[in-house]
Formats: C-alpha cells, sequence, structure tokens
C-alpha cells in the first residue's frame, strides 16, 4: 500500500482496502511526522517503507505552516487568529471539528479528559475509521535515525519564554540557557517551544534570524492603551520550535536590553507585548499542522517573561483557558525585577483587581523625595506570587535569594513559597567546550593525556607576549568588569600578587575605569600581567585552555559557568564561596585514603586577604604537590556538568508541577 504523503501542501491519502504497514508522512524540508501533524502522539520524526497499491484520496492542506496565506490559515481562536472558507461544529464527544468545506478537510481539536486542548489532528471526515488507522500505526513507526533517545517517563509540551535564546540572541548566560536546554529536552522526548524577540539591530548578527519564516500567523495584545499588532517568525532546528515575536519594538541599534546610552525607556513595553505573544502563540500557530495546545508548561525566564504567569492567572483561566496549564519561574538574576512607576500599571492589559500581585512599595531610604510614596508595579514579584514552581539556578543561590543580603527586597515573599522553590544548576555545551575537539586552542587533550595542555599553555604566552615558563603559575580571570564580578578585589590584591613569581592575564569589558585600569596593570607588570579589553570567544577557549588556575572572586553569582568550562579543561578553580560557585567547586582535601578530594578552592569572606591566602595555596600545590595537582585536574575534568543532568532534574519538577494545582488568585 502507498504510504501518505505531502506534496506541494496536498496530502495524498492511499486507499484503506489494507492498512497493516506504516503510515509515513513527510514535507519537502525533510520534516517528518510531526510537521504535518497528523496525531498529537507523535512528537519525533518518523520513517517507515511502504508497498504501493497506487491510487487515494487527494485534500487540500491549508495553514501558513505550509506557506498559506492570511486567508488559509489555521488557529485555534484566540487573539488575532483567523481560519476563512470554515465552520465549527461538535462531533458530540467533546471534539470540535474545523471544516474546509471546499476541499473536505476536518480538522480535530483533541481534548484530554478535562477538556483541554491538547492539539489538532488532520481527519478526513469521509472515513473515520482511516484516521484512527493512521494514529495507531504512527504510534508503531521507528525512529528515522535509528537511535534509541534517552527514555523519559512522561512528556509534556513546554514553551520557554525569553528575552534571548542563543545563537539567535545573546548577551549572557540567559542566553545559553534558553539556547542548550531547550534541544536536550526535545531530544528527550518532550515537544518543546522557544518563544523570544526577532531582534533587527542592522548589524550581521540579524543573519541569526534568516532562518525562520514568516508563519502568516498574528495576535492582537491589547495592552498599552491600545491594540498592538505583533506578527510570528518560525525555525524548526534540531527539535526545537523556535518562534519569534516580530514587532517594530524589536527593530532597532543595540543589544536586547539597551544601547550606548542605556537602557531602552520603553523595556516594559517590549516585554509586555512579549508575554502576551507567548501566551497567544500556543493557540493560534498550527506548528507541524497542530498547535501546542492549552495543555502547556511556560518555563518563564527572569523579569522579562514575568507576566506570564500573571496573565495566566488573570486573564485565560478565569474563561477556562489554560485551567490545565502550569507556569514555571525561573530566576537567573533577582537583581532585575521590571520595577516601574505605579501608573504604568494600566498598560499591562490586567483586569485592575489584579494590581495587588505586582504592587510594590520602595523602602523610605530609596524614594527620591519627601513627597514620594513610593509605589511602583514590580513584574518580577507578579511573577513570584502567581508561578506554580519557581526555580534559581544553582540550590546556593535558591537558598541565598531568602536572605536579607541576596533577597532584594523580596526575600519575605520568597520565603513563603519555599515549598515550591528549588535550584538546578545550569549545564554546559559539552561539544563546544570540549578539550579533545575544541577548534579556537592549538592542541586538543584529556584527562588521560594531558600533554596538549602545556602546549596551549606556551601558545598562550606566545600570543599574550608574556615570557614563556611552562613552569609559572598562569592565572586568568575571564569576566564582565564590574563591582558584581570582585574587580575591585582583585584590583586591591594586584600589587601584592605581583611580588610572587605568577603570571595573570584578564579577559573583559565594563566599567571604564575598571579597563583603564587593566591597561595601567599591563604597564606596570609588563612581563608578568596582560590585559584585554573586551570580549573575544576564540580567546575565552584558549584562556581556559592555557591557565593553571582561574579566579572567581564574584559578590554573588546565581550559577557561573567559567568555573565548569574551567573544569572541563583541567583548569583548577579559585572562587568566592557564593551561589552556584559554592555548590559546583569543592575545596581540595588531601587527607582522605584515597590521596585527595575536591576540585579547587573556596575562600569566604570576599575580602583581599582571603582570596590570596587561597590562590597561595593553591599556587603551592602547583609547585610542590604535582600528583595532588594531576588528582585535581582529573577529577575536574571527569564532573559530570552536562544539560542531560539539567533536563532529568527539570523534568522532576515539571511532574511536580502538573501534579499541584495551578494558581488561580
Amino acid at each position: 500500500m502507498e504510504s501518505l504523503r505531502v506534496l506541494g501542501g496536498i496530502i495524498h491519502i492511499p486507499p484503506c482496502n489494507s492498512f497493516s504497514n506504516s503510515v509515513t508522512s513527510k514535507l519537502d524540508n525533510g520534516r517528518a511526522g510531526r510537521q504535518v501533524g497528523v496525531t498529537t502522539t507523535t512528537r519525533r520524526r518518523r520513517r517507515r517503507n511502504n508497498n504501493s497499491n497506487g491510487g487515494g484520496l487527494c485534500v487540500k492542506l491549508t495553514g501558513s505552516v505550509l506557506g498559506g496565506s492570511d486567508e488559509s490559515r489555521l488557529g485555534f481562536g484566540g487573539a488575532g487568529a483567523s481560519t476563512s472558507r470554515d465552520h465549527n461544529d461538535d462531533d458530540g464527544g467533546g471534539r470540535t471539528r474545523r471544516i474546509d468545506r471546499e476541499k473536505g478537510l476536518i480538522l480535530g481539536a483533541e481534548r484530554d479528559d478535562s477538556g483541554s486542548v491538547v492539539g489538532f489532528n488532520l481527519i478526513p471526515h469521509s472515513d473515520d475509521s482511516l484516521a484512527n488507522a493512521i494514529s495507531d500505526e504512527i504510534k508503531q513507526a521507528e525512529d528515522i535515525d535509528g537511535v534509541e533517545k534517552p527514555h523519559t517517563k512522561t512528556t509534556y509540551n513546554i514553551v520557554f519564554v525569553t528575552a534571548e535564546a542563543a545563537p539567535y540572541s545573546k548577551t549572557g548566560g540567559l542566553g545559553d540557557v534558553c539556547g542548550s536546554l531547550p534541544i536536550v529536552l526535545a531530544s528527550r522526548g518532550h515537544r518543546v517551544m522557544v518563544v523570544s524577540p526577532r531582534y533587527q539591530n542592522g548589524t550581521a548578527a540579524d543573519k541569526n534570524f534568516d532562518g525562520a519564516v514568516d508563519t502568516g500567523a498574528r495576535a492582537n495584545v491589547l495592552c498599552f492603551e491600545g491594540v498592538q499588532e505583533v506578527g510570528f517568525f518560525h525555525e524548526y532546528k534540531e527539535g526545537v520550535d523556535w518562534v519569534f515575536v516580530d514587532h517594530p519594538a524589536y527593530h532597532r541599534p543595540g543589544n536586547p536590553y539597551g544601547d550606548v546610552y542605556g537602557a531602552f525607556g520603553d523595556n516594559q513595553f517590549r516585554f509586555t507585548l512579549l508575554c502576551h505573544a507567548a501566551c497567544e502563540a500556543p493557540l493560534v500557530i498550527p506548528l507541524g499542522g497542530f498547535t501546542y495546545g492549552e495543555k502547556s508548561i511556560f518555563l518563564v525566564n527572569d523579569w522579562h517573561a514575568g507576566l506570564v504567569p500573571v496573565l495566566l492567572a488573570a486573564k485565560y483561566r478565569p474563561y477556562g483557558v489554560y485551567k490545565d496549564a502550569r507556569s514555571i519561574l525561573v530566576i537567573h538574576n533577582l537583581a532585575h525585577q521590571g520595577v516601574e512607576p505605579a501608573i504604568t500599571y494600566k498598560n499591562l492589559g490586567l483586569p485592575a483587581e489584579w494590581y495587588g500581585a505586582l504592587g510594590w512599595v520602595f523602602p523610605e531610604w530609596a524614594r527620591t523625595h519627601a513627597l514620594d510614596t513610593g509605589e511602583a508595579v514590580n513584574i518580577l514579584k507578579g511573577a513570584v506570587v502567581t508561578s506554580d514552581r519557581i526555580l534559581t539556578v544553582s540550590k546556593g543561590y535558591a537558598w541565598e535569594i531568602t536572605t536579607v543580603e541576596g533577597g532584594y527586597g523580596l526575600q519575605d515573599l520568597l520565603s513563603s513559597r519555599k515549598s515550591v522553590l528549588n535550584g538546578i544548576t545550569n549545564g554546559i555545551d559539552d561539544v563546544d567546550w570540549n578539550p579533545s575537539t575544541d577548534r579556537h586552542i592549538p592542541n586538543h587533550y584529556s584527562a588521560e593525556d594531558l600533554s596538549g595542555k602545556v602546549q596551549c599553555k606556551v601558545a598562550l604566552q606566545k600570543e599574550l607576549g608574556l615570557p614563556v615558563r611552562p613552569d609559572c603559575p598562569l592565572i586568568g580571570f575571564i569576566g564582565r568588569l564590574d563591582y558584581q564580578k570582585g574587580i575591585d578585589v582583585i584590583q586591591q590584591a594586584i600589587p601584592e600578587l605581583m611580588q610572587d613569581d605568577v603570571q595573570f592575564v584578564m579577559l573583559g569589558s565594563g566599567n571604564s575605569l575598571y579597563e583603564e585600569w587593566m591597561r595601567e596593570a599591563e604597564s606596570s607588570y609588563n612581563d608578568k600581567f596582560r590585559g584585554w579589553v573586551g570580549f573575544n570567544v576564540p580567546i575565552s577557549h584558549r584562556i581556559t585552555a592555557g591557565c593553571d588556575i582561574l579566579l572567581m572572586p564574584s559578590r554573588f553569582e546565581p550559577c557561573g559557568l567559567n568555573q565548569l568550562y574551567a573544569m572541563r579543561y583541567g583548569t583548577i578553580p579559585v572562587v568566592h564561596g557564593t551561589g552556584g560557585l559554592r555548590d559546583t567547586v569543592e575545596t581540595f582535601n588531601p587527607y582522605t585514603p584515597d590521596g585527595g578530594e575536591g576540585t579547587g578552592w573556596t575562600f569566604s569572606p570576599l575580602a583581599k586577604d582571603e582570596m590570596l591566602a587561597a590562590l597561595r595555596t593553591a599556587i603551592r600545590t602547583y609547585r610542590e604537590h604535582k600528583s595532588s595537582w594531576d588528582g585535581l585536574i582529573k577529577r575536574g575534568m571527569q564532573k559530570d556538568f552536562t544539560w542531560e543532568t539539567a533536563a532529568e532534574q527539570y523534568e522532576q519538577v515539571f511532574e511536580w508541577a502538573t501534579v499541584d494545582p495551578p494558581y488561580v488568585g
């Protein structure tokens, strides 16, 4: 029997006199199975070979996913969704059907036992038994690549909402997380969408979005005292639906948050649009032929996405929509909360009675003048109140944000939600950051053969113009030049540290005063110190590989990635014991039966003397105890900081979130 085929937007369904073979559905771009959307049970691409019997039935597949016009767009019926030549009926079993009267195509809205829409199926209404057979046969189809996927007990529809996602947009760790974790979750069988703005800033970075095509779907967002129309671009890559919200507010020079003059003054508007659009996307965009539907888990990242859980509770659930959806707030940096004057609440598109969820009052010492009441709206506070679960990017940071020192005014609220607060350490891209294959370093090496690391050190010393001394301890720093990263402590320690027989290299940009200090330090200690002002990906890899010690004296660090990269490359981290640094770096202990344990050194409190003491302990171990040093290197390189480990923990949180009832106010 001939397989079901999609050719130029036409579904070819073979005669159903024999349906014992599997059914193949494939688009011209090679994406099969779920791209057609024949059944909501299909999560990965499928392939089966079938015998051809010839003949068959042809029906036209409408929808902008296949390049259809606005006239033939598929949608659930959220804001801005449109479907022409269609009407709805009910089959009496809870399934709403969209019927294309011209061509006889039925789109069945699949609902679970609670009535939530979980997706759309293509059903030729002339033969319901054929649709059932298609569903049953595709369930049994083999993976296209024949590779067994990681076992996942339960799969979910997951929607990431984020201001940045690498490689499309990135300013820091948030972009790394939202560019890597979705891919791993998709590989484990989940259906994953990432919703982020489509930035166009007039630079080469615009090409990152070249692979995304306009879906034709539109959503009309009621906010800021008007109706704002947003579009949706889409690219399917590495198993993930990358959805980009398009609006003129995202088309300007600068980074996602500001330009050389500072933060954009309309960021509240820009990210309010993102949140409204993210809530509509699972309802109105038929990706792969069917929508994500109401039964989705939203992972909202930082304040930029913080309105999503508030909208679910205030705008959708009161009307029976998203009643089975869940929202999980992921806090990457609590210092940024999206605080604006209270008068701006009316711009957010929320009912007046929900003001209390976002209402915020500054303490008296933080007010601008005597008549200032301190009243404001705090978007991150609203997310903390209304989210079903809360995550941070390390266990240590989950505790720190409940303290006065780390809570930035939200510590009491976060403490009240400790029962749903957890920390999961970020992973790293073990393909890009792999010393045995890294294209940015001159020599490759592994835990079994470390000879290439010494050669990387020599090459780095030559590149930076330092004396080539393989036996001299080389200390590195990579990061932003600002107060949070403890640059002032390094600045205080350098005159004393430069009296020792060491070399020191720094890479970073930020505060202009620190940049100028780096230049002066290089001039003063020309044979020992190098400062590279700016950021350069290849040189960051070469510093990580070539240094013996990586210094991270951060005042606070929600997770931190550089210490993970360092251990992966056999470079020993010396870090301030805070947040994710304390979680991931185990202080070396030589007094164990097996000759030592630990992967580096932590110090506390953050002060010059404590930092110098930890550095000198590491330097002495490097010079005098080579076997202990080699053990430190190998234990660090063998640590598992991959995203697979983190993904397993996220799945546990998904399970907890779906067991508990959603927030309803």
